[in-house]
């Protein structure tokens, strides 16, 4: 048995443990996933583990059967209304967001699991550091934005005071810097960078602005006003990550090797995968038609063919040929 599953399944217990009933040595057994050993035994050798570790068990004589639980005033802390388990989840996730340091954002969420911390008592702590022991954190490629800590405080402070901001922002597509006048409607982090989502004056729509390409920002006096009936998710939903374009159907057919691990991800919120006798899989997707679609199908390789449509199918062969051609 692994040190990882045994902290994993006393987890579980401790879950189990935190409601005010408690539970049987065959309640908790039965609570437990059905990948990890279930044996009476076993839940009683992690019970005894807890109490090792100085959580307060207590057990309890009710109708002829021996419940055990916390003790009266363990199971939550009052001045968060949380459980201990609640509580060193929140601590255990503090690596989540570490692309943001620096910034205000982070500095609230530090600041408010520091109180988490201090909150949870000396065994709940020690629990904590023996799950990091145990889990770890990968969060891939991101941007960091120690640096732009200044333009997410004013931007945050201009959608919650409903202002339009004017900023020198770089446009990667053009290679240019120039200004732009925005209302700002929401920042967005997903794939690992922050984004504006705000209406573009110039363009007269709603565009997405890469907060680590804002080079200066002003808050404007005017007022602006988030259009009734925005909807966030409806706004990224073609996106296959953050570009937006027109929305085309895709079906794509992976060989067996490839499905393997393609079809187990969620690449789409509308992606649907067919899995075929010999192994292959065919993925159907409605997604925006953009580079970024291009570069994710290519990031597969040759264990991936656009079956349609058509014109996406030329599009990835005409970039495939232009990586292996000479400049």
């Amino acid at each position: 048995m692994s040190r990882n599953d045994q902290v994993t399944r006393q987890w579980f217990l401790l879950q189990k443990l935190e409601t005010s009933r408690g539970a049987t040595l065959q309640e908790l057994a039965a609570a437990l996933p059905e990948d990890y050993s279930r044996h009476p035994r076993t839940v009683r050798r992690d019970l005894e583990a807890l109490e090792t570790a100085h959580f307060p068990l207590i057990t309890e004589r009710s109708n002829g059967q021996t419940r055990w639980r916390l003790m009266d005033g363990y199971r939550q802390t009052p001045p968060l209304a949380l459980s201990p388990t609640e509580l060193m989840a929140l601590v255990f996730s503090r690596d989540l967001l570490k692309p943001l340091d620096g910034t205000e954002i982070k500095a609230s969420l530090d600041s408010a699991l520091n109180k988490a911390a201090t909150a949870l008592p000396p065994e709940g702590t020690t629990y904590v550091q023996q799950m990091q022991k145990s889990f770890a954190v990968g969060l891939g490629p991101h941007k960091t934005y120690r640096q732009h800590q200044q333009t997410i405080e004013q931007l945050t402070r201009a959608i919650t005071q409903s202002r339009t901001v004017q900023m020198r922002y770089y446009s990667a597509s053009r290679d240019a810097t120039n200004r732009r006048e925005a209302d700002p409607y929401r920042l967005w982090y997903t794939d690992g960078a922050l984004y504006l989502i705000a209406h573009c004056h110039r363009h007269r729509e709603v565009r997405m602005f890469a907060v680590d390409r804002v080079r200066s920002l002003t808050i404007t006096n005017q007022p602006c006003q988030l259009p009734l009936g925005f909807d966030l998710d409806a706004y990224v939903r073609d996106a296959l990550v953050v570009m937006r374009g027109k929305s085309i159907e895709v079906e794509l057919l992976f060989d067996r090797p490839t499905a393997a691990w393609a079809k187990d991800r969620q690449w789409h919120q509308s992606q649907q995968c067919t899995v075929h006798k010999d192994g292959r899989v065919t993925m159907r997707l409605q997604v925006a038609d953009t580079r970024e679609l291009v570069g994710w199908i290519l990031h597969f390789g040759s264990g991936v063919r656009v079956i349609e449509p058509q014109s996406l199918r030329e599009k990835v062969q005409e970039e495939a040929r232009k990586i292996f051609s000479p400049e």
